[in-house]
């Protein structure tokens, strides 16, 4: 990707909109473009952080794993987002691993340098910490859920959040869900096992509250859902 074409993606993120030309030649003149094929990861749990990247296509699924391999999923992120959320003004490595599910290609801002330009615009500063924040604000409500919750509870909000995040809101109210997460992907979300997802998803289809086509799409209204947890 050629320095025009980089310009061109980063300015399409919120967060660079309202940055005058020269501020924006000041990101972009220290960006890198990278592809990645499905599979790869950007970077591991433990290594220094060097980067912060800004997706332009493809997924991105970032877990944790504990010492027996357990896959604890953090978020699945896509166009337009920024990752990792961590690592700004301070010293350390990634806390997760990140790993492409999805053929991408990724703008990488050196993130001592970019720091550099945080304290040069205010501005910019500011909406980066809104997006920290809103992150902060989105994994508080997931731990609550995990400690408030059972688990039934728990697959229901996960369905809704990913739904809003990944699906698509039909002319009816109702939210579809593409089949492109695994119950064992579910799962790992929320700290449970597939058979545990697989049971439940099945209740649900039973109880008319989900519909799954052949392709594993899913189909259902959040506010029905919902209603399950009062």
């Amino acid at each position: 990707m050629k320095i025009d074409e980089i310009k061109r993606v980063l300015s399409e993120f919120s967060l660079f909109k309202n940055l005058s030309p020269s501020e924006m030649d000041k990101i972009v003149e220290i960006s890198i473009s990278r592809d990645y094929k499905k599979g790869s990861h950007v970077f591991m749990q433990d290594e220094p952080i060097e980067n912060v990247y800004f997706i332009h296509h493809g997924k991105i699924k970032v877990y944790k794993s504990d010492i027996n391999g357990k896959e604890q999923i953090v978020a699945i992120l896509k166009q337009g987002e920024m990752f990792p959320h961590v690592g700004f003004f301070r010293k350390g490595g990634y806390p997760a691993y990140s790993e492409v599910i999805e053929n991408a290609s990724l703008v990488a801002v050196p993130i001592l340098q970019f720091e550099k330009v945080l304290l040069e615009n205010p501005e910019l500063c500011i909406k980066v910490f809104k997006v920290l924040g809103e992150k902060i604000v989105d994994l508080q409500e997931r731990l609550e859920a995990q400690v408030l919750n059972n688990t039934y509870e728990q697959i229901i909000k996960l369905l809704i959040r990913l739904a809003r995040l990944h699906g698509i809101e039909l002319s009816d109210g109702q939210l579809l869900l593409r089949g492109e997460f695994t119950n064992k992907d579910l799962a790992n979300m929320i700290g449970t096992t597939r058979e545990t997802v697989s049971r439940t998803l099945t209740k649900m289809k039973k109880d008319g509250l989900i519909e799954v086509d052949g392709s594993g799409d899913m189909t259902f209204n959040p506010e029905v859902l919902l209603e399950q947890l009062l």
